[in-house]
C-alpha cells in the first residue's frame, strides 16, 4: 500500500498534462502511487498520459461527468493511505510530498494537510499567495483559524493538500452536486471540525492564468446554494461569516457582469458589508457595464499588475 495517492482528474488539458504529470514523478518521496480519470476528454490528453511509462501511473476512464465525479472516483480506485489532489493543470514541486508527510508524521490525524503555495496569474506574473496571518521559519504548525487566515487567499488549494483517504470517505467526498467549488465545501466542512495543518514551504504552482474571466458563465445557482448552506455555523462564528461573505461578494460580481439578476439580489442580501474593504463595497455598487469593460479588459489588467490592484484587497 503507497503511503499517498496522488489524485489527477483530467478533462482536455493537452496543453498542460505532460508538465503536471512530469511534477508528479519528480517527487523526492518516492511511495506514492498517480491515479489519473480521464473525464471524457476529447483532446490528446490520454494519448499524451500514454507516452509516459511509469508503474506509478494508472489511468481510467468515465463518461464527462465533472470534476467531483473524475475526483470521487479515483478515489476508489486508489489504495493510498492518503490522497494528495493535482489539477492536470497546476505543478508541484519537487518536495511537495516530502512536505506533507513531513506535516502528517508532525501532527497526527489532523483534518486537512496543506502546504504553501504560489499562484500563477499570467505567462509572466506569479507570486506568492497571500495569506492573512503571519508565519516564521519552515516547519508545520496547526493553524490557529482556518477561516480568518483565508480572508485573502484560501490557505487550503485544492493541489496543494492532503487527506487521509479514510477520512475523506467518511465526509461523503466531494458533492458532485457542486460543478464548481465542491472543494470549498469540502474544506469548510472539514475545517468546522478538525484542525488545519500549514506547511509554510510554497511547493505548488496554481495555474490561475487558464481560467476563464471573472463574468465566466458556470452554475452560479449551486454556488449560491453552497455559500447558503452554512448560515447555522455562521451565526456562531464570526471567522466563518467574514470568510463567507468574501465568496459571496465575488459571487455578485459574477452574477452582476452576467446579468443574472435574481442571484446577484440574493446573494448581496446575504452579505454583511462591514466583512467587505472600502474598494470592495464600491466595486459592489459598480454599474454592470463598467465591470463588463474591466472584465474584458482583465488580460490588459493582469499583463501590467493592474488587475490585482484593483480586485484583490
Amino acid at each position: 500500500m503507497p503511503f499517498f495517492s496522488v489524485i489527477i482528474p483530467l478533462y482536455n488539458k493537452e496543453d498542460y498534462i505532460s508538465e503536471c504529470l512530469e511534477s508528479a514523478l519528480n517527487q523526492t518521496f518516492k511511495d506514492y502511487e498517480i491515479i489519473i480519470v480521464n473525464d471524457g476528454s476529447t483532446d490528446n490528453s490520454i494519448k499524451l498520459v500514454e507516452n509516459f511509462k511509469s508503474d506509478k501511473i494508472r489511468l481510467f476512464h468515465q463518461e464527462n461527468q465533472g470534476a467531483s465525479k473524475a475526483r470521487n472516483n479515483a478515489t476508489n480506485f486508489s489504495t493510498g493511505k492518503y490522497l494528495a489532489f493535482l489539477d492536470a493543470d497546476d505543478i508541484w514541486k519537487t518536495n511537495h510530498l516530502a512536505c506533507l508527510y513531513e506535516s502528517i508524521s508532525t501532527f497526527k490525524d489532523c483534518g486537512i494537510y496543506t502546504n504553501n503555495y504560489f499562484i500563477k496569474h499570467s505567462n509572466s506574473i506569479t507570486a506568492p499567495a497571500k495569506f492573512n496571518f503571519k508565519f516564521n521559519g519552515d516547519k508545520p504548525f496547526i493553524l490557529d483559524d482556518f477561516f480568518k487566515a483565508s480572508l485573502h487567499e484560501t490557505v487550503v488549494w485544492t493541489s496543494a493538500c492532503s487527506i487521509k483517504k479514510s477520512k475523506f470517505i467518511d465526509y461523503g467526498m466531494f458533492n458532485p452536486v457542486y460543478l464548481s467549488s465542491q472543494d470549498l465545501d469540502m474544506w469548510i466542512r472539514i475545517a468546522l471540525n478538525e484542525a488545519v495543518v500549514f506547511h509554510p514551504k510554497r511547493t505548488m504552482i496554481y495555474n490561475k492564468s487558464i481560467e476563464n474571466s471573472l463574468g465566466k458563465i458556470e452554475d452560479n445557482d449551486a454556488r449560491f446554494i453552497l455559500l447558503s448552506s452554512f448560515k447555522n455555523k455562521e451565526k456562531e462564528n464570526p471567522s466563518l461569516k467574514a470568510y463567507l461573505d468574501l465568496k459571496r461578494y465575488g459571487l455578485a460580481l459574477r452574477t452582476k457582469i452576467n446579468g443574472e439578476e435574481k442571484i446577484h439580489s440574493e446573494t448581496v442580501k446575504l452579505i454583511d458589508i462591514r466583512n467587505l474593504s472600502v474598494k470592495q463595497k464600491l466595486l459592489l455598487r459598480t454599474p454592470a457595464f463598467l465591470l463588463m469593460i474591466m472584465n474584458n479588459i482583465r488580460p490588459y489588467l493582469i499583463k501590467n499588475r493592474l488587475y490585482l490592484a484593483i480586485f484583490k484587497s
